[in-house]
């Protein structure tokens, strides 16, 4: 075992330095790429043409910005999970060695007082004692009392050595969570900084985009063209929907349900978003990470990046209803999960051009648009 440990360390440390290096080159590529469509939009600023087409690349940049910020808030986010686990697990450790620490003694005093009456006893002639006796009732009695206090110690000192036992195993693992609690804390500051290079990288790409929507009639369309990829989303979710297995819906929870993450309402359900465009579900300011949940049991039907959306997901509750949670800053589910109300789903974040984070929800039936206050509280 002690020949393999350092060969398996080794291979590790090569898979995490193969990975932060394909990352980093990620990163400079798209930096590059980014730099080049700045370039271009500078030349071409004046050609609406040209700037469509920069919009298109910046709008892919930014996708690949986003996925990238995704997958490293996922390793943040399973790290801090750990650490939580660790956290717990060395707090339940602690209890029981001071639950040990008290029994440890209370059996040394038990174990004393027993070998001083062992002691005490001692000074007797037990081969007087059973010679004098003229009943052999007496003796058998007196046989017995001393087998008793006999297997009463025995049974003390292996109390006691098991107690020892497990205070050292306890100890043993102790030190060996400490290490991976700050091998955890290393590994989460490098994931963190990672994040942060990220998230600057796709504020400057969003900083290009918004220089492309200077014009409320192009924000207009591009809202439009939003609407319209949601819509197509939902409508090949509702097809697909129809091979899931029969589920309640939310026919008996009307009014009852959770909403998805804690925070603010931002915009709701039918207010104005722009021109003639109104919103289709609600906009809930939270922080960033903070974890979003189904809001009922259901089928993730769809999992990814959408224009204006981000990274989107799409929960199939049965009986024609779908929930649709966007802006993720990432998603923990996958198309064909099976999930249930309160799963942690998602994260709260900013992505689909958002300059604030927060979560867009929606609550569809047989796949038109609901008030979500309708059903949730």
């Amino acid at each position: 075992m002690s020949i393999r440990l350092p060969i398996k360390a080794s291979i590790i440390a090569g898979f995490m330095m193969f990975s932060c290096l394909a990352d980093a080159s990620d990163l400079e590529k798209r930096q590059s790429d980014l730099k080049s469509i700045q370039a271009q939009i500078n030349a071409q600023q004046s050609a609406l043409k040209n700037t469509t087409k920069q919009r298109e690349k910046l709008l892919s940049l930014l996708r690949s910005d986003e996925e990238a910020i995704a997958a490293a808030a996922k390793k943040v986010n399973s790290t801090k999970n750990s650490l939580a686990q660790i956290d717990t697990s060395l707090a339940e450790l602690k209890q029981r060695q001071s639950e040990l620490e008290t029994l440890k003694v209370t059996q040394q005093n038990t174990l004393s007082k027993q070998l001083s009456s062992a002691y005490l006893a001692g000074n007797h002639d037990y081969t007087k004692m059973m010679l004098n006796q003229q009943s052999p009732a007496s003796i058998e009695r007196m046989l017995a009392y001393y087998q008793y206090l006999n297997k009463a110690r025995m049974k003390s000192i292996n109390e006691l050595k098991q107690t020892l036992n497990e205070l050292e195993d306890i100890k043993a693992t102790q030190t060996k969570k400490q290490k991976q609690l700050n091998s955890l804390i290393a590994e989460q500051q490098v994931q963190s900084k990672r994040l942060s290079q990220e998230q600057n990288q796709r504020q400057a790409t969003l900083k290009e985009l918004q220089r492309t929507l200077n014009s409320k009639g192009a924000e207009l369309e591009q809202l439009q063209i939003e609407e319209a990829s949601l819509k197509r989303v939902v409508d090949q979710a509702l097809k697909a929907s129809r091979s899931v297995p029969s589920m309640e819906g939310f026919d008996k929870q009307g009014g009852k349900l959770k909403w998805p993450t804690k925070g603010r309402v931002s915009a709701s359900f039918g207010s104005p978003r722009s021109g003639q465009v109104v919103w289709k579900g609600t906009l809930l300011s939270a922080p960033e990470g903070q974890n979003i949940r189904a809001v009922s049991g259901g089928k993730v039907i769809y999992a990814d990046w959408l224009k204006g959306f981000g990274l989107v997901m799409v929960v199939d509750h049965g009986k024609g209803y779908m929930s649709l949670y966007g802006h993720a800053q990432a998603l923990l589910k996958s198309p064909g999960d099976m999930v249930k109300a309160g799963d942690a789903i998602a994260l709260v974040g900013r992505s689909g051009g958002q300059t604030e984070p927060g979560l867009y929800f929606e609550i569809r039936y047989k796949g038109q648009a609901v008030d979500p206050a309708k059903y949730c509280r």
